[in-house]
């Protein structure tokens, strides 16, 4: 019997989602594979279970339909070998604002924010009471670099940055990890999928690089993992920063700057 946590990776038919499947069945994990392509899946699988001989299952779901989330939900609350949940699946956006449609809008927050939160609500209360397991949320820089322009895509990775971070704070204490991996541009389908040509973007780093520096940060125990970042101590900063505009808030009265004169 294997005495190591089972891992469900979401997005794990290809990219990112498909090298953390990697890695984790070369770690003698068993698996959890979660995606919408049954026939990638099943290769992949099968592969793995090969190369390494950990058990495998697979689980088909498109996490933007209600009763396919409910289902890896229920997985996550039930099955107790599962102690690591890798939250991957995401999409990306093409065109500014103006040109989304309520439709895709709507598809983006539901795969980007509303999937990874009820995935972490289903297995957070179990973790916590076990007093072990991890949350690993992928999140993106472009969360808090508006002038990237990709807007909505943008907005649900600041939301992902935050749930991590408050996540942190309210199960750390109880013995789950919580990590964000924030990458830049990294060379993954997300790209053709909304449009672009991955080929007229410069700089794009490798899906194993990416995720070989994110487990590097797991294994490291860190809050928030930046791969692309060359200068840790920005991170720093900025949380610095943060920490000190809340000193600064008194939320009794309003700021001098903002009294009426009269």
């Amino acid at each position: 019997m294997n005495d190591l946590p089972a891992v469900l990776i979401t997005g794990a038919s290809s990219g990112i989602g498909a090298v953390y499947a990697e890695r984790f069945a070369q770690r003698g994990h068993d698996l959890v594979l979660v995606a919408r392509d049954q026939s990638r899946l099943e290769a992949l699988a099968a592969r793995l279970h090969t190369e390494n001989g950990v058990k495998i299952d697979v689980l088909r779901a498109d996490l933007t339909h209600p009763q396919d989330l409910e289902a890896v939900s229920a997985r996550l609350r039930t099955d107790a070998r599962i102690g690591i949940l890798i939250n991957n699946a995401g999409a990306a956006q093409s065109g500014g604002f103006l040109a989304q449609s309520s439709d895709s809008v709507a598809r983006l927050i539901a795969l980007n924010t509303t999937a990874p939160t009820q995935l972490a609500a289903a297995i957070a209360p179990r973790l916590a009471q076990s007093g072990a397991g991890a949350i690993v949320n992928i999140g993106s820089v472009v969360g808090f670099a508006p002038e990237f322009g990709a807007l909505v895509y943008g907005a649900t990775k600041a939301f992902l940055l935050y749930l991590s971070q408050g996540l942190r704070l309210e199960l750390g204490p109880k013995g789950v990890y919580v990590q964000a991996v924030l990458p830049a541009g990294t060379r993954t389908e997300i790209w053709e999928r909304a449009g672009v040509d991955p080929t007229t973007l410069p700089d794009l780093m490798d899906t194993a690089e990416l995720v070989n520096a994110a487990l590097v940060g797991f294994d490291r125990r860190e809050a928030v993992t930046i791969p692309p970042l060359h200068v840790a101590e920005r991170w720093d900063a900025l949380e610095g920063a943060r920490l000190g505009l809340m000193s600064d808030l008194r939320q009794a009265h309003a700021a001098e700057r903002y009294l009426a004169t009269r």
